[in-house]
């Protein structure tokens, strides 16, 4: 980061499975967080895609069921490929705006799917981390991701890193993008408990950096109508309440967290924190003990 730059968290939901109708969201987000001069924008964890709070596809110990591959097939169907005419909208606005964006995918690969994080500039991808380790039912539906796309990425804001969801409770996989001096710390989620806060003031204490955490805001509404969902019926019920939050190298709040609604949240980022913090705790440097820790 050469200077003040200004971040902005899009707390809302994706159409769920309908990739055009969820680009039309993504634009109008991007277009309101650069009207309020940010120039990095986050979306949530599966924003692209979907994230299918509340559904089973069928499985049991040893058992799978026609009516789940069903569901299954509806699921990759909406999801993104890379490259394809839905990446080339994203490419398009994120050039038209001149904005560095991070935002959540359900990636297809062949007949897999991956839980996806993106980062994009003018210039077009610059990072495409697959979650490396699916949390409990997300196992089904998302092949595991790889070591080799944990990592920063030098960009017009400063050096950006993703940890998606749970993988933010993954202490080595933190200290990677540590030592790779993330400037920028990007969590897109779906966890909606009080605790996430929690954590995320503590990793921007840990690792002296900003962290951005945007999670969605998702009723019933978003999915279609014969969804199956263990939430209920009811067009307002709340599968997701949000909690995004912006946090400073220090572990103070600058935004957030909200929950209940959708959310833009701004916030204007100075790095000299990060030096300041690091003054006392740098993991990757003056506090690291390889002699110790070395795997």
């Amino acid at each position: 980061m050469q200077g003040m730059i200004k971040a902005a968290v899009v707390q809302a939901a994706p159409q769920a499975f309908d990739i055009e109708a969820t680009l039309d969201r993504v634009e109008t987000g991007c277009f309101q967080a650069k009207a309020k001069g940010a120039q990095l924008v986050v979306f949530p964890e599966a924003f692209l895609g979907g994230y299918p709070k509340g559904a089973d596809f069928g499985v049991r110990v040893g058992m799978r069921s026609d009516e789940g591959r069903v569901e299954f097939q509806r699921y990759f169907d909406g999801a993104m490929e890379i490259p394809s005419r839905p990446f080339d909208r994203l490419l398009e606005l994120v050039r038209e705006l001149d904005i560095v964006l991070v935002i959540g995918a359900i990636e297809r690969s062949g007949r897999t799917l991956y839980c996806t994080a993106l980062t994009i500039d003018r210039s077009g991808l610059r990072a495409k981390h697959r979650k490396t380790m699916p949390t409990a039912m997300e196992r089904v539906i998302w092949g595991n991701g790889d070591g080799a796309s944990v990592c920063t990425t030098e960009t017009e804001a400063g050096r950006v890193g993703a940890a998606i969801c749970w993988e933010n409770y993954m202490p080595q996989l933190r200290m990677r993008l540590y030592q790779e001096n993330v400037e920028l710390y990007c969590a897109p989620t779906v966890d909606d408990r009080d605790t996430w806060i929690h954590s995320m003031r503590h990793i921007a204490c840990e690792g002296r950096c900003f962290v951005l955490s945007a999670c969605q805001y998702a009723q019933r509404r978003d999915y279609p109508d014969d969804y199956q969902c263990a939430q209920g019926d009811e067009p307002d019920a709340t599968l997701i309440r949000g909690g995004s939050c912006i946090v400073d190298p220090f572990g103070n709040l600058l935004a957030g967290p909200t929950y209940d609604e959708n959310a833009l949240l701004i916030a204007e980022l100075d790095p000299a924190q990060i030096t300041r913090g690091k003054f006392d705790l740098d993991l990757a440097g003056h506090y690291s003990r390889p002699d110790i820790f070395a795997s």
